[in-house]
């Protein structure tokens, strides 16, 4: 099938407005690649210093012929239940690349965070700065410029966008990501959603509560819900950069292990040293970034990719931009339900015919390009499902039907026939909202504001009985220049609870949502934040909100020349340097905004003079708010 004239025009928008930055990417990627091995310019003190802790048989082969060296970056720790079963991955892969003929090495680890962990707490205003300390983590690992292709261990959060933005930076090197599955179904998250609900509401006691958290977080391998994590996965295998159908194989499997070496194996195969050279940085071109964002509309995935993957497409020079995004969720329509979406989670999803389904139904209606890959066949491998056959690995067609219709759909019959997410515009600025999750009844919601600059104010407004029955929580001061732009989750407990009595409730914010967030309509990612002078800091308490996702509005009632002449209101939050806050004040001093990827560093290709590429100028608001309101479309003519 022909591809769909609307992502065609979409992907050939970003192909045009990237040309210049991705012309210099792709030039700075032809210079790195070298004949030999790529230590081959080593000194001998050089080489002396990428060997002396090998073994004498790697010894022989790194200072000897023309032998690939693998580099391998791993987000291993122990607390992390996604990551745990990389434990024990680099041995692994040191010893079946010795077979294969080759070495590796760990090049480096990078820190990963658990959100799960800091949801709520002061150390969630470190995780998405993290994401840019991942990226350079992973560049200082691989500046030893000794690794002939990279094998990249990350699953979670911030960590696999960090990795491939780090990853990029040297994207003359093949790579794979690697990712260690999710762990087994524990308590159904709805049950989960429910206890949290009736605590928030203090009819369970915290015994009950932990039990039942601890019934769902019970093993290694990634959450089971279809947050960022598992999101992450779905987009790395729309790009063609994971094995296809390697998402959510359980750890500790036979199947697992099979996929694992085939990684290697796959990896060491697409070096320069042999005559399938598959640079990272050529593979993740405009329409890989494209395709990340279908899968992203089609399955309802985190909403956190919407910055996330902008900051990812300009590490290889593409620009993104939300509008592209919008775009592409009008005409892709939502084919999966899984938590916070629905009542499954990934192992059902993974059981009614999970990625390779829905890939085939996505290539199938031209929804999707096909691409060159880590794999010969390219995005029609990622159709098939991995199979163990007499312990050899073996890939078989998916299925044609779902087998079950509650979880996975087709195209000619979807769960709604527009991608979960829509952009918001208006008088308060740009904002994003996930509408997957968000049932018809509640997508328009118009009320009176009540305004907090930190989401603990708002659960105090409860505890005293002062809420209105139907409003709209504005936290502001949540932004990336704010505090780093925390995840928001703690208050979906409360409002879930609130809009199950039947009120009216809805949240506006500056700040970002967990990519577990559902049924409650949020604007999130609101553009520009109030600690830039956006908009969203004019809004006081009894002003009348209107957050209508279908028609993609997002404005405060207000008579125009009272809201022109208004000042931002100021951040009477107290300011906090504990847990390593303080060292993130340059970073929180200098990050862009939410919607050119809320980047902290410098990212992507240099511009001539070696300063930061300019991008178009509509990206920056600031005082320039009405420029949210002209799309791309009509800039990119």
């Amino acid at each position: 099938m022909s591809l769909h004239p609307k992502i065609e025009a979409v992907t050939e928008r970003i192909r045009q407005r990237s040309a210049p930055s991705r012309a210099a990417y792709l030039a700075g990627i032809d210079e790195a690649v070298r004949n030999g091995p790529n230590r081959t310019p080593l000194s001998c003190a050089n080489l002396a210093h990428v060997f002396a802790a090998c073994g004498e048989h790697d010894k022989a082969r790194l200072r000897g012929g023309a032998t690939p060296n693998l580099g391998i970056i791993t987000a291993y720790n122990d607390m992390l239940s996604a990551h745990q079963p990389y434990e024990h991955y680099p041995e692994r892969i040191r010893a079946l690349a010795r077979e294969l003929g080759a070495t590796a090495q760990v090049a480096g680890g990078v820190p990963a965070m658990c959100d799960g962990v800091t949801q709520g707490r002061g150390g969630m205003e470190l995780s998405l700065f993290s994401r840019d300390v991942i990226a350079q983590a992973t560049a200082i690992g691989l500046s030893h410029d000794a690794f002939d292709a990279a094998l990249y261990l990350g699953i979670c959060d911030k960590i696999v966008p960090g990795l491939l933005i780090g990853a990029l930076a040297f994207g003359h090197l093949p790579a794979l990501f690697v990712p260690a599955g999710p762990m087994p179904p524990g308590i159904p998250n709805k049950k989960k959603a429910e206890v949290r609900e009736r605590y928030a509401a203090g009819e369970a006691t915290r015994e009950e509560l932990l039990e039942v958290e601890a019934q769902s977080y019970h093993s290694p391998g990634t959450c089971t819900f279809y947050g960022t994590a598992n999101s992450n996965q779905v987009l790395l295998e729309a790009m063609g950069v994971q094995l296809p159908g390697s998402s959510f194989i359980n750890p500790g499997t036979p199947l697992r292990k099979a996929l694992d070496e085939e990684a290697v194996r796959r990896v060491l195969q697409m070096t320069a040293l042999g005559d399938d050279y598959r640079p990272l940085g050529r593979l993740i071109d405009e329409r890989a970034i494209v395709n990340a964002i279908v899968a992203l509309m089609a399955t309802g995935g985190s909403t956190n990719h919407t910055i996330h993957w902008i900051a990812v497409a300009r590490a290889a020079g593409i620009v993104l931009t939300w509008d592209d995004m919008d775009q592409i969720s009008q005409v892709v329509p939502l084919l999966a339900r899984v938590y916070p979406n629905g009542e499954a989670d990934v192992n059902r999803f993974q059981a009614a015919g999970g990625v390779p389904f829905v890939f085939r139904e996505l290539l199938d209606a031209g929804l999707m390009h096909d691409l060159t890959t880590v794999v010969p066949e390219g995005m029609r491998a990622y159709t098939r499902e991995p199979r163990l056959e007499d312990g050899r690995l073996s890939s078989a067609p998916s299925a044609t039907v779902s087998a079950d219709e509650t979880v996975v759909r087709t195209v000619a019959a979807p769960f709604e026939a527009q991608g979960g997410l829509r952009l918001l515009r208006g008088n308060i600025g740009r904002g994003l909202i996930k509408l997957s999750a968000v049932k018809p009844e509640h997508r328009c919601v118009e009320a009176q504001a009540v305004v907090v600059d930190a989401p603990q104010k708002l659960n105090k407004l409860h505890a005293a009985g002062v809420l209105p029955r139907d409003f709209v929580a504005v936290v502001t001061y949540q932004g990336p220049r704010a505090n780093g732009m925390p995840e928001l989750h703690s208050l979906a407990p409360l409002l879930g609870m609130l809009q199950n009595q039947g009120r009216k409730v809805a949240l506006v914010t500056d700040g970002r949502l967990s990519g577990a967030s559902g049924k409650i309509p949020a604007a999130i990612h609101v553009t520009p934040e109030a600690a830039r002078g956006g908009p969203i800091g004019k809004i006081r308490d009894g002003d009348i909100v209107r957050l209508d996702s279908e028609a993609g509005v997002l404005e405060v009632l207000v008579d125009a020349a009272e809201w022109n002449a208004r000042e931002v209101a100021p951040n009477t939050s107290r300011p906090a340097h504990d847990l390593g806050r303080n060292l993130f004040a340059y970073n929180r001093a200098n990050v862009g905004p939410a919607d050119q990827g809320a980047t902290s560093i410098s990212c992507g290709p240099p511009a001539h003079d070696g300063t930061a590429w300019d991008y178009d100028a509509e990206y920056e608001l600031g005082g320039r708010a009405e420029a949210a309101l002209a799309p791309h479309a009509e800039k990119d003519n």
